[in-house]
């Protein structure tokens, strides 16, 4: 039983040290282009020309976490504009899961379906959860693969990027423990 164990642990330390751990700062910012929820096209490299972006990561409408951190985004949105940047948040949920997103937080800011991941993955912010935990939440009515499209349980560590007008990444909060989240003070004491 005890061999057992310590196999365990180092199994999910291994695991742990393999995990993607995303962009760092100094790092390019991956460039992309998307329509948001309102069908509006978001080009990063053309939303650089006009300033800074408060780039967020988030799992979805179906987690309290995320729909707190959206609405206090929601509510300081004036100044983070105020400082001369745009905030774009980027999902693994399709549009009608977004809609319920935009409900709970009253978020008036760009939204984007990041469809197959592609955003996440430049990112290096996607994660897969295990087949137990999606079954698990599938008996609460969560189903991340219903929700994205997609069959492989995939979503972002809840990551929030700040990039300079020169596509460099300048600051970074990337934290698997997904109840912590970047403060606006913080977005906006990097600004």
């Amino acid at each position: 039983m005890k061999k057992m164990f310590v196999f365990l642990v180092s199994m999910f330390l291994f695991v742990q040290l393999n995990a993607q751990e995303g962009k760092l700062v100094g790092d390019e910012a991956p460039q992309f282009e998307a329509h948001d929820s309102n069908g509006n096209n978001v080009n990063l490299s053309a939303e650089l020309q006009k300033g800074k972006v408060v780039l967020i990561f988030y799992r979805g409408q179906w987690c309290p976490y995320c729909n707190r951190h959206m609405s206090a985004l929601q509510d300081s949105l004036s100044m983070i504009t105020y400082k001369g940047a745009k905030l774009i948040a980027i999902t693994p949920e399709k549009n009608e899961e977004i809609n319920k997103t935009v409900e709970k937080s009253n978020a008036q800011f760009s939204i984007v379906y990041d469809a197959n991941h592609i955003i996440m993955d430049a990112y290096e912010v996607t994660f897969t959860m295990s087949k137990s935990k999606h079954l698990a939440y599938k008996t609460y009515g969560i189903n991340i693969n219903e929700a994205s499209g997609n069959d492989d349980r995939a979503l972002p560590v809840p990551a929030t990027y700040i990039i300079d007008t020169d596509g460099r990444i300048t600051y970074r909060h990337f934290d698997k423990a997904y109840k912590n989240r970047a403060s606006v003070k913080e977005i906006l004491d990097n600004l």
